[in-house]
């Protein structure tokens, strides 16, 4: 996400690495290493320039700062806090008064609107406990209902559609009615989009949103398209004055310009950030969280809630008592890479650990990357996941048949988890063990009270 930008700012704030004091000399040098890292990554040069502008004002006006950070530190918080306020500053919430709900769905075609709109639903049914509806108003595209009808399968939600008809506004109109009588508290209403901007898109989204009234109008951009995204999307707000943007596909190449000029140019908040095709691969957007991660300094705050949306507090003590005992076997172990799978795209999930970005940036991440261990332990009766003490060579050369895997591997693996095995047992000594540090891949996090 965002990765050649984030390169390019840490190496423009390497200028200043060692420096005693910031100077106009050596504070101009990083700002136009920042202003070409941005227009690189497809901000227009007015905003570049404004933006360093105000990074320059601020850094040759903070004489008074501690004497305990250094220069480059100083640097580097002025760029984060100037990234959060040009992303938005403050997270934005949805509006979910209504009763029930309406939120509209707007965008260009292959911009995402459909896969978001399943990935609204879930996230509204999981994380805010709503009775969600999806309803299919894209009545050209052949595959588009059958696309959201897949989705609303795979959230566990209903939708409506009225495969027959060819008029938007009756349809969404129908759907709020239905949502009404059936006690659903929101609804997601899927539009029509076009391959470019013309007058009939326009015409039908504008009826659309007149009629149904919605709480909620998000505009969905596909973030790799760069500033056209921001100009696609300032064409929408004039004719439809939407609510706020989604930003869609910011696993793939991106180079950042939609995220950071969207706000700036059209006014309304970024309130959703997609990553990735499976249905919970969605998160709200955090401008501050973001300007953290471009400057490849994380994003811990996220990576522990999602931890705690998967945290099970019983198996954790269990676990915790187990490793005290050092009983921790295969089972736990696959029960800790389990909960790992369900925080979502791995590579996405290591980023938001400090430090792991630059290692992981150009390592391919391979969401399959357990399979091998899952088949080592699949393999093994269930006497000898319970006791790892059990594996002499026979039993080894049996399991390596079994999974298709070299003796060196399982050998490989079994050496690992015992290492590890020791290792959390002597951590389990320790004072305060278990009050927050994760443990067998991470699954042991305390709860926050």
């Amino acid at each position: 996400m965002l990765e050649s930008l984030s390169e390019r700012l840490e190496g423009a704030l390497k200028v200043l690495k060692g420096e005693n004091k910031l100077t106009e000399i050596n504070v101009a040098a990083s700002i136009k290493e920042i202003r070409r890292a941005l227009v690189d990554a497809d901000v227009s040069y007015k905003i570049a320039k404004e933006f360093t502008d105000k990074v320059k004002e601020k850094a040759l006006g903070s004489d008074n700062v501690l004497k305990s950070v250094s220069p480059g530190q100083m640097m580097v918080k002025i760029v984060m806090d100037q990234l959060t306020e040009l992303m938005g500053g403050q997270a934005a919430g949805l509006n979910l008064t209504g009763k029930p709900t309406v939120i509209l769905i707007a965008g260009l075609q292959g911009s995402g609107k459909t896969t978001f709109s399943g990935k609204l639903a879930n996230w509204l049914k999981t994380q805010k406990k709503k009775s969600p509806l999806l309803v299919a108003c894209d009545v050209y595209r052949p595959a588009a209902m059958d696309q959201l009808t897949v989705l609303a399968e795979q959230v566990g939600v209903p939708i409506y559609k009225e495969p027959e008809s060819k008029n938007p506004v009756q349809i969404a109109l129908k759907a709020i009615q239905y949502a009404t009588a059936n006690n659903c508290d929101v609804v997601i209403v899927d539009t029509a989009g076009r391959l470019a901007i013309d007058e009939e898109m326009m015409a039908e989204i504008k009826n659309i949103k007149e009629a149904i009234l919605p709480q909620e109008t998000l505009f969905v951009v596909d973030s790799m398209t760069g500033q056209d995204a921001v100009n696609t999307a300032q064409a929408f707000n004039e004719t439809i004055n939407f609510d706020g943007v989604v930003l869609t596909k910011m696993d793939g190449d991106t180079r950042g310009g939609a995220a950071l000029s969207v706000k700036y140019t059209v006014g309304k908040p970024i309130k959703f950030a997609s990553t990735g095709e499976k249905m919970d691969a969605l998160d709200m957007f955090y401008p501050d969280r973001m300007a953290q991660r471009i400057l490849g300094m994380g994003d811990i705050v996220s990576f522990v809630e999602k931890a705690q949306e998967q945290f099970d507090e019983e198996l954790a003590k269990k676990l915790e008592k187990k490793i005290q005992k050092n009983k921790f076997d295969f089972n736990d172990f696959m029960a800790q890479i389990n909960q790992i799978k369900k925080m979502g795209d791995l590579k996405s999930i290591m980023g938001m650990i400090p430090g792991m970005d630059k290692l992981t940036r150009n390592v391919e991440i391979d969401n399959n990357a357990f399979k091998k261990v899952e088949a080592i332990i699949q393999s093994m009766t269930p006497q000898e996941r319970i006791n790892p003490d059990l594996l002499n060579i026979s039993r080894k050369q049996r399991i390596a048949r079994g999974c298709g895997r070299t003796l060196n591997d399982v050998n490989m693996f079994i050496k690992q988890f015992e290492q590890m095995r020791k290792m959390m047992h002597n951590m389990s000594k320790m004072p305060g063990f278990g009050s927050g540090a994760p443990a067998g891949g991470g699954g042991m996090m305390k709860r926050r009270r």
